[in-house]
This record gives C-alpha cells, structure tokens and sequence, in this order.
C-alpha cells in the first residue's frame, strides 16, 4: 500500500493536505481498511474549534465506531456534506471525494509533528 507523499500523516490514521494556511483532512487507506465499509460519519460544525490529537468526531462502520481525531488545530472552516447521504465515499476515495474537514491552522507549526508518508508507512508496518 502507498500513500500519497504530499499528505502529511498522524499516528491514528488520519492525512492532512497543508494547502496555505488551511489543511484539508479525511482518513487514510490504511484506516478504512482496518474499518470495513463506513456507514456514518459524524464531524464538527463549520466554525467549530479542534485542537492537534483531540477527538473531533466519529465513524461508524459494519465493524465498529471510531474517534476522528484532529491533526492540526484551527477553526473548522468547511465539511464535506456528501458524506451525510453517501458515507461510503470514504471507502471509495479516501484522499478524494472522500476529505472530511477543512481547517483553517491557527497553529500552522504543528505541521511539523506529523509523519510524512515514509515515517507513516513505518509506523504502518510497526502496527501490522
């Protein structure tokens, strides 16, 4: 499995697309593969504040629930609605269609923390 080399990683799973001073983020392949097909997915509210390694919502599979947690604080400035009605879009693109939240980074140096895909695929095989 790869993983997409301009994403930055976290040790729960989840990817961060630093863009500017806003970091798109979802869940990697790894993580939807440990869940098996998503069945909800519940995140924050536009305007909401998330804070780096904190729960920042959950998701729910035919296997289990799961905490999303933030990989970077901010405001959340925008979510993917489409995952209201078609959840699966998690399975089918993790890193596409299937994004969560946009954070606008109120600390944009904890960048810095995260894992690039070498270190996450590392930390990957370390769990296998």
């Amino acid at each position: 499995m790869s993983y997409p080399s301009e994403l930055k990683y976290t040790k729960d799973h989840e990817w961060a697309k630093v863009e500017g001073k806003v970091a798109t983020v979802g869940i990697t392949q790894f993580a939807v593969e440990q869940l098996g097909d998503v069945t909800l997915v519940e995140l924050p509210k536009v305007g909401a504040t998330v804070k780096q390694g904190e729960v920042m919502g959950n998701i729910e599979s035919v296997k289990t629930v799961s905490e999303l947690f933030a990989p970077l604080s901010g405001t959340v400035q925008e979510v993917n609605g489409a995952l209201t009605d078609a959840p699966q879009a998690v399975n089918e693109e993790p890193y596409g269609k299937g994004w969560m939240v946009r954070i606008a980074m109120s600390a944009p140096d904890e960048v810095g923390k995260l894992m690039d895909a070498a270190a996450y695929e590392k930390h990957v095989a370390s769990e296998g």
